[in-house]
């Protein structure tokens, strides 16, 4: 992928993000009553809104480190190995920053 294809990719996957994490957010002054019941409902439902919101978080922090790549002109190489990150894998995953063998690795450290 060249990079003025990845930059536009992105900027637009951060621009979406940011949109996401607002939302998610929501405005915590709206106060509502709840019966019993809507309040076991609204805990899950914040649950899952958290857990989203973890991950867009995730995600956009993975997009600004590859935009900071794209400007340092280490764009598509491996951030572990230095070997270039394969085409397809930039392509499904233009935030990625490590060759399929090394993320692989990262995974099962974890």
């Amino acid at each position: 992928m060249d990079d003025t294809s990845a930059r536009e990719r992105l900027e637009k996957m951060l621009a979406d993000l940011d949109r996401s994490i607002g939302v998610l957010q929501g405005d915590p002054a709206a106060v509502r009553e709840y019966s019993a019941a809507d309040a076991g409902s609204d805990l899950t439902d914040a649950d899952r809104a958290q857990a989203m919101l973890t991950v867009a978080t995730t995600q956009r922090r993975a997009v600004v480190d590859a935009l900071k790549r794209l400007d340092e002109g280490s764009y598509g190489s491996c951030v572990d190995c230095g070997k270039p990150v394969p085409e397809g894998r930039l392509e499904a995953r233009p935030e990625a920053a490590r060759c399929v063998q090394c993320q692989g690795r990262r995974e099962r450290r974890r």
